[in-house]
């Protein structure tokens, strides 16, 4: 067994589950690069598009279970921190995906192997996989194991600064990302003031000051935030 098909039965071993279908498990884990873009190379970039819609239905599946109460743009925010591709990567790893890989040598010269939007893509194929072979369970019990440790990070403090958190709960929502805009600068050098205003599309615009460009904009950040999702947003710019 060489090296590759080895990392391949290590990733069904992790898993749990042994595909019926052995060519779809391959394409799920051919990355583009393989052939150079030749029609003939069955890659897993189609794959990539269901398993996406796959694994949103899964994590929404799993934040209404756990708490019936919530409002949807709490769990809007939750579900954009859940499905993003640096958590899809980081499931990648503990599965085990980044070796059983098949990708071009140039590809993986320059680094593509480790790249979380390589890796992020490359599980999102393998749960579209997981679905077509086993079924929605095979592929929610794949979600379920390997998301386990990113549902336990919703439970810990957030030090995420409020750009990103605004960015993530756009993006949550199906929103264009928010666009930030000098108002204006004032004071010396050594004391500025600045104002910024952030603009979300269907949203409206807030301002926030700060002494650097970017504490203000974080403070605009902040202050959407406020607007839009109330106390929450309060304890997590905090």
């Amino acid at each position: 067994m060489n090296t590759r098909a080895a990392a391949v039965a290590e990733l069904e071993r992790r898993i749990g589950y042994r595909f019926q279908d052995r060519e779809l498990l391959e394409r799920a884990l051919t990355h583009a690069s393989v052939g150079d873009g030749a029609r003939s190379v069955r890659h897993n970039e189609r794959l990539e598009f269901l398993g996406d819609r796959v694994l949103n239905l899964c994590a929404a599946e799993r934040l209404m279970a756990l708490d019936p109460d919530a409002r949807e743009g709490e769990m809007s925010r939750l579900l954009a921190s859940l499905v993003n591709y640096h958590a899809c990567a980081r499931a990648a790893h503990r599965a085990g995906l980044q070796a059983a890989l098949r990708m071009s040598a140039s590809a993986t010269k320059v680094g593509a192997r480790k790249s979380d939007a390589v890796l992020g893509d490359a599980c999102e194929a393998l749960i579209a996989a997981l679905y077509i072979d086993g079924g929605l369970e095979t592929a929610r019990a794949f979600f379920e194991k390997f998301w386990e440790e990113e549902f336990a990070r919703l439970d810990e403090p957030r030090a995420k600064d409020p750009k990103t958190q605004l960015q993530e709960w756009v993006q949550g929502m199906g929103l264009p990302l928010p666009t930030y805009e000098i108002v204006s600068r004032e004071g010396p050098a050594h004391a500025p003031c600045f104002v910024v205003e952030v603009q979300v599309k269907g949203l409206g615009a807030e301002r926030g000051e700060g002494g650097s460009r970017q504490a203000a904009e974080k403070a605009a950040a902040l202050a959407m935030l406020l607007k839009r999702e109330g106390p929450a947003a309060a304890r997590a710019g905090q």
